[in-house]
């Protein structure tokens, strides 16, 4: 497929490798593409990088009807640019349209757009060690009405930011606060969707842990209060006397691209892995009990996040010592290789841009 491209009259600065701060800078171009009722989508094109315009009354300010992905670009040692599993972003990008009321895109026109955007700014994917060209595809309501109903056009967008690590702590274990209060997601809602309303929902619990030392929020169940669901930006995966663990995809937590690969490599190596309903109660009896061998975020930003330490109320347990163990580590490594190139990719989850 082929773009029109308007190229930037003037190009940024490229940052510092050293220095990136995840989603501060953003590349010299994008990609829209718009839908109209009646005409589907249409005038798919990479543009320069710019601000929106759009009337007050745009109905994604006002009824939040939007969804977005989260992807990235990585070089290889050789200077090849890939990306990793990006139909799977297709196909979760759909399945949030279809929770939101917003018209699907073709999977192979989502892929093509991403690649297109990749190859115009190749210059922007950094090279060194740990460092990726973050993708940012959205769509977002663009009717200007304050009726309650689904718009009848729509923007889709890509962005990209050169990043490094997701979390200031990199790859060291982080802290995690099991949160009692507020409510991230529940089944029939819109917890299996990347909408921004889920991540609205989840910045004041986020907000307090933070006052509190820990990096992220660990989410329990809508209904019953007890059930283990998610972290702020990540899936998660606990391993407990020999088993890898992992939360059940019940319509409340989203269905994570590196939460799937991370299982299917833990098969794949004969690991145990159960997909089922964790309560909090349990993973603390456990690490009382020494069974709670290990404990890791998924996600797409910090692909592999080791947790080091467990807070729940007055309960706290270190886990691992506090230091990354040996089969999160495993993962980590395998999945960074394959995405970088560095160690083969049996899965065909890899695709090269020419």
């Amino acid at each position: 497929m082929d773009f029109p491209i308007t190229r930037a009259a003037a190009l940024k600065a490229k940052p510092d490798p050293s220095t990136l701060v995840f989603g501060k800078t953003f590349t010299d171009h994008m990609f829209l593409m718009d839908y109209h009722a009646g005409q589907g989508w249409h005038d798919g094109r990479i543009v320069p990088y710019a601000p929106f315009q759009l009337d007050p009354s745009c109905m994604v300010f006002h009824y939040a009807q939007e969804v977005f992905e989260g992807m990235k670009a990585y070089r290889t040692p050789e200077g090849k640019i890939q990306l990793f599993r990006p139909i799977e972003n297709a196909r979760r990008i759909n399945s949030s349209c279809e929770r939101m009321c917003i018209p699907q895109i073709d999977e192979n026109l989502f892929v093509e757009a991403v690649k297109a955007l990749v190859k115009v700014e190749a210059d922007w994917v950094p090279d060194q060690k740990g460092t990726s060209l973050y993708i940012r595809p959205f769509i977002i309501a663009t009717d200007a009405s304050l009726g309650v109903h689904a718009s009848h056009s729509y923007c889709f967008c890509i962005i990209c930011c050169p990043v490094g690590s997701y979390y200031p702590e990199g790859i060291n274990p982080v802290k995690i606060y099991i949160e009692n209060d507020d409510v991230r997601a529940v089944r029939g809602g819109t917890g299996y969707t990347k909408c921004g309303g889920n991540y609205a929902a989840s910045i004041r619990a986020g907000e307090r842990a933070e006052e509190q030392g820990y990096s992220q929020v660990l989410w329990l169940d809508g209904v019953h209060r007890k059930y283990i669901e998610e972290v702020g930006a990540m899936n998660v995966l606990f391993k407990l006397d020999g088993k890898v663990v992992t939360p059940a995809l019940e319509g409340s937590v989203l269905p994570g691209i590196t939460r799937k690969s991370c299982l299917e490599l833990l098969r794949s190596w004969g690991v145990p892995v159960e997909e089922r309903r964790i309560t909090a109660e349990e993973l603390f009896d456990a690490a009382q009990a020494g069974k709670l061998e290990e404990a890791w975020g998924s996600g797409t930003a910090a692909v592999v996040s080791p947790i080091g330490e467990l807070a729940w109320g007055e309960r706290k347990v270190t886990i691992h010592g506090g230091k990354i163990g040996a089969l999160t580590q495993k993962l980590y490594d395998t999945l960074t290789g394959i995405q970088w190139g560095t160690q083969p990719d049996p899965f065909g989850w890899v695709v090269k841009l020419d």
